[in-house]
């Protein structure tokens, strides 16, 4: 059996206790940093113990949704959970996106319990040069 010493701890798991798990239609928000790399936004999420196939990424309009579930690990019908302090349930984060990125072309990747979204800039977007044409050089406004 596990002993603990931490009042604080205790006082975590019975708050979310209280407020339950994340349910589809009420989840729980999951930490995320977002940051800029070069010519794309990089934005990861922790989803510690979720396969892949837990989670949903969806794109509408400019508004990122990433939705993942945690289901409990023991299926045995005869365990009996001695210490459960990991959250389990649904886990949800919606970003709004710029116009200014490519949301046709986001790649994810999930790696050690971090889904990591890469968010190209669109070329529309990028500062470009643009020339000056040959012609009179002069132009006069009349109003």
């Amino acid at each position: 059996m596990l002993m603990r010493t931490d009042p604080f701890r205790e006082l975590d798991r019975m708050a979310q206790q209280l407020m339950g798990p994340g349910t589809w239609s009420k989840p729980s928000v999951m930490p995320m940093d977002a940051y800029r790399e070069g010519d794309e936004y990089v934005v990861a999420f922790d989803v510690p113990g979720v396969t892949a196939d837990a989670i949903d990424i969806d794109v509408e309009r400019n508004m990122l949704t990433v939705k993942a579930e945690r289901r409990p690990t023991a299926k045995v019908d005869n365990v009996k959970m001695e210490l459960s302090e990991r959250p389990l349930g649904v886990f949800s984060r919606q970003i709004m996106l710029a116009d200014t990125l490519d949301t046709e072309h986001i790649q994810a990747d999930y790696d050690a319990g971090v889904l990591t979204l890469r968010i190209p800039i669109a070329e529309r977007a990028k500062p470009r040069k643009v020339s000056i044409g040959a012609g009179s050089g002069r132009r006069e406004i009349s109003g």
